[in-house]
């Protein structure tokens, strides 16, 4: 009788000879992790961190892997970054392709898992997962991940503005519903049914306590109006 064992599975192996420093960038408001793997310094993934947004002393980290690789092995090495599209949107995938460093944008979600083990999430362990990912996309392999394509920078601003016309809109209506709501407890009117002067829907209701809920909706409506109108103009070619 055959007894199949059900053993963990082992970590792949990283190929030592490089031709590059690969390295991956974790994002955040507060800091960036680099993660980076060189020639010349074996399995080891070293970690660094700079203060969120600070390119300049992102730069400055990459020259000291480029001299510590070149001390190691004699060679001069270029660097291939990888990081998620996220916070920091595009704007830094742009920087590093003018400084001549190859860039890539990964989508997170297209990342192979295991699935016979439960993944922890931290930045530590992200950054060494996306440093593999990025040999193994390099060496050719299939369906390891896939790259975004980095949008242009008028295309980013035209995603921006529909996204934030998308949630006016949504405040918009949650303004109006509130209004609604607190004159339907208090048997005022439909605000709905009023016309510009908001007098044909008060006729039934005492004007010195509805008043102040008219003013209310009349205020929330010109902003939200203003507000939308803006970002309608703005939208057209």
């Amino acid at each position: 009788m055959n007894v199949v064992t059900d053993k963990s599975e082992p970590l792949t192996a990283i190929h030592t000879q490089l031709g590059a420093i690969f390295v991956s960038l974790e994002l955040s408001r507060s800091s960036w992790l680099i993660t980076s793997l060189s020639p010349g310094g074996g399995e080891k993934m070293s970690k660094h961190s700079v203060r969120g947004s600070d390119f300049a002393g992102l730069m400055q980290r990459f020259a000291q892997l480029q001299e510590k690789a070149k001390l190691r092995t004699g060679r001069s090495f270029r660097i291939i970054v990888v990081h998620e599209a996220g916070l920091d949107g595009f704007w830094l995938h742009r920087a590093l392709q003018n400084e001549g460093i190859e860039s890539h944008v990964v989508d997170a979600a297209s990342i192979a898992t295991s699935r016979r083990r439960r993944r922890a999430k931290t930045d530590k362990i992200d950054g060494e997962t996306l440093v593999r990912t990025l040999l193994a996309y390099k060496r050719g392999e299939p369906r390891v991940c896939a790259m975004v394509k980095a949008p242009t920078p008028g295309e980013e601003d035209r995603r921006h503005l529909c996204r934030e016309r998308k949630a006016l809109t949504a405040e918009r209506v949650r303004h109006v519903n509130r209004i609604k709501d607190f004159c339907s407890a208090r048997a005022y009117p439909d605000i709905s049914r009023c016309d510009a002067t908001g007098a044909s829907g008060w006729k039934n209701s005492k004007p010195a306590t509805a008043a102040p809920c008219l003013s209310i909706s009349k205020r929330s409506s010109a902003v939200s109006s203003i507000g939308l109108s803006f970002f309608s103009n703005r939208s057209r070619p």
